[in-house]
């Protein structure tokens, strides 16, 4: 592929944007960090000649205009990170992108801006070699994905949605369904004496966590918790929050610590890690209910633990508001984002994983993921690549990367998908 150096240039130059949500500033809604990353990615749009619009820092646009202009394809991408979590579990700083043994390592490389960055180029080409597509194709450049989708929120107030489209933050060959997202926060109580912090993100599994409590060395090495002076630590691996199995959460050892020590009530970790309403037990054809308690904090006798639940597509969206209740009392955190469910016989749908299984020489059919993507936000929409069935990418977990293989292969599946799409 004559732009691959080209490619990777550009992926490593904005992964070094550490673009994690900070507090607002003027103009930049996310922080300056983000913003960076969005001005970044519009000016090189801007490079290849296409218009660009910044929609007052909340999200960008690239447009690449059809002939006909009565329909738009939207492609929705993300420029936002998850942090980095404990930063001696990388082997190479995330925010110094670092190519070795064919992979580029950095935050960001897989979830979203490798992704969107190939789709840049592949726009880029199919302009250069003189596609006309009857469609107006627009690239959707959004901010705060991993926090809130408040850019989407405000994409629509300020422009139309496009009508159809797809969102390369998911996995290949295509998905059809995603489950609903909830992040409750459960109130409890606790001893008013004792102070909890841990977790860094809904959607991430909690990778450390500690308490100021009283300190039992037995029951410490009981539970494999770690003394540092008043802390007692407590040590996971991160993990994507719709793949919880994936990680080792840091919250439970320490609950069971204090609840062992009678500070914590053990109907707490009965309700959000023993499954005590059999909750998990729920699926259908997208999967099993997933719950992973990701944050935590308790001061002054009260106890808070975020929650992220991922429930099958098919069930009512008051499922699992009823269920939360019967946990404990809640603050929804966020959006609660309905799941999205596409038919596998629907033109979109069929039109991707066609090009998947040319391109691929595959035979694949579409699938559901637990994890919630852009697609949703528009009319018709489906996520698609680009992670590779098989492969076990490290998506919100130490290391993450994306191979050099993997960017040549996405890149013609994604040049091809738009001009079959919109031609």
């Amino acid at each position: 592929m004559q732009q691959i150096n080209e490619i990777k240039k550009n992926i490593m130059k904005l992964c070094a944007i550490p673009s994690v949500q900070a507090p607002a500033l003027p103009g930049m809604p996310f922080g300056k960090d983000v913003n960076d990353a969005l001005l970044f990615t519009l000016n090189l749009a801007n490079e290849m000649g296409f218009e660009t619009i910044n929609y007052d820092g909340y999200v960008g646009e690239v447009i690449f205009k059809g002939e006909e202009n009565e329909q738009t394809m939207g492609i929705l991408c993300h420029l936002d990170v998850v942090k980095a979590g404990r930063l001696q579990d990388w082997k190479h700083p995330p925010f110094e992108p670092t190519e070795e043994d064919g992979k580029i390592y950095a935050r960001g490389t897989l979830d979203d801006k490798g992704p969107a960055i190939c789709v840049l180029h592949m726009l880029k080409e199919l302009k250069d070699e003189g596609f006309k597509p009857k469609k107006t194709i627009k690239l959707i450049l959004g901010c705060n994905e991993e926090s809130g989708w408040a850019c989407m929120k405000h994409y629509e107030k300020v422009a139309k949605m496009p009508d159809f489209g797809f969102s390369p933050d998911g996995n290949f060959p295509v998905i059809y369904a995603e489950k609903g997202i909830f992040h409750p926060q459960f109130h409890f109580e606790c001893d008013k004496s004792i102070v909890i912090c841990g977790g860094e993100m809904p959607n991430m599994v909690c990778d450390y966590a500690y308490a100021i409590a009283p300190i039992d060395e037995k029951l410490c090495e009981k539970y494999g918790l770690k003394i540092n002076g008043e802390k007692i630590e407590s040590f996971g691996v991160s993990a994507h929050g719709s793949t919880p199995n994936k990680g080792k959460n840091a919250i439970s050892p320490l609950l069971k610590y204090l609840i062992e020590l009678g500070m914590v009530d053990k109907s707490v970790h009965e309700k959000l890690f023993d499954d005590c309403f059999k909750l998990k037990e729920v699926s259908d054809e997208s999967g099993f209910l997933t719950m992973s308690p990701n944050v935590i904090s308790a001061k002054e006798g009260k106890l808070d633990i975020i929650v992220d639940f991922r429930y099958p597509c098919t069930l009512p969206a008051d499922f699992i508001e009823k269920a939360s209740e019967k946990i404990a009392p809640y603050t929804l955190i966020g959006n609660h984002q309905l799941p999205l469910y596409n038919s596998k016989d629907s033109f979109l749908i069929k039109t991707l994983l066609k090009v998947y299984n040319e391109e691929t020489g595959s035979n694949e059919e579409a699938m559901a993921i637990g994890g919630g993507t852009y697609a949703r936000a528009l009319p018709i929409g489906a996520a698609f690549g680009p992670e590779f069935p098989g492969e076990d990418a490290p998506v919100h977990e130490p290391n993450e990367y994306i191979t050099i293989k993997n960017i040549e292969r996405m890149c013609v599946i994604y040049k091809k998908t738009i001009k079959e799409l919109t031609e």
